[in-house]
């Protein structure tokens, strides 16, 4: 299969997938190895950028994904009737950079961070799709796990966790000093 053609697949699927695309699962769709798509894809992404086209290819992680370029959003939301976008109070922001940051982390963490109960801020931001439940603490009680999503690293304009900001260094000894406690609590036995 010459060039062309194959990059016709790989925008086809990703059209007809509509969430991102693992880069395997392409691949192995193709019956060509990871950096033979990755190499065909990076070039569709330069393609697009030259040919100023609506659409771009982005990547999320080690997976890729067709979107519409953000100058052409006025002319969607046209369409689309105004869609309601999510609004996120200070208190889902807070709850949310707990969990981009400490992740994989459980409710009681966050609320001990945070002082007080963040059942509704944590209900909201599943509901938006910005964090997911990872799966349970082997722990007494098996809370549930939370991390952010692929949408969070949409919404938020970065490819993987490690683009975030830095944490201010005083934050960050907090943390750690969090941590630190946490662990020790769990290992101490009460006698």
């Amino acid at each position: 299969m010459e060039t062309t053609r194959y990059q016709a697949a790989i925008e086809a699927i990703l059209f007809a997938m509509g969430n991102s695309v693992e880069l395997s699962t392409i691949a192995e769709a193709l019956s060509l190895d990871k950096a033979a798509v990755r190499q065909l894809i990076n070039e569709m992404i330069e393609r697009y950028k030259e040919e100023d086209r609506g659409i771009q290819i982005i990547e999320l992680e080690d997976s890729y994904q067709l979107c519409t370029k953000k100058e052409y959003y006025e002319y969607l939301i046209k369409i689309a009737l105004h869609p309601k976008k999510p609004v996120l109070t200070d208190i889902m922001l807070e709850t949310l950079s707990i969990i981009a940051y400490k992740q994989p982390v459980t409710r009681s963490e966050i609320e001990k961070i945070r002082g007080v109960k963040s059942d509704f801020a944590v209900n909201k931001l599943l509901e938006y799709e910005l964090i997911k439940e990872l799966g349970r603490l082997d722990a007494p009680g098996r809370p549930i796990l939370f991390g952010t999503t692929e949408e969070f690293l949409r919404c938020f304009g970065v490819r993987t966790l490690e683009e975030l900001p830095d944490l201010d260094p005083v934050q960050l000894e907090d943390f750690k000093a969090e941590a630190e406690q946490e662990i020790n609590e769990r290992i101490t036995v009460p006698v």
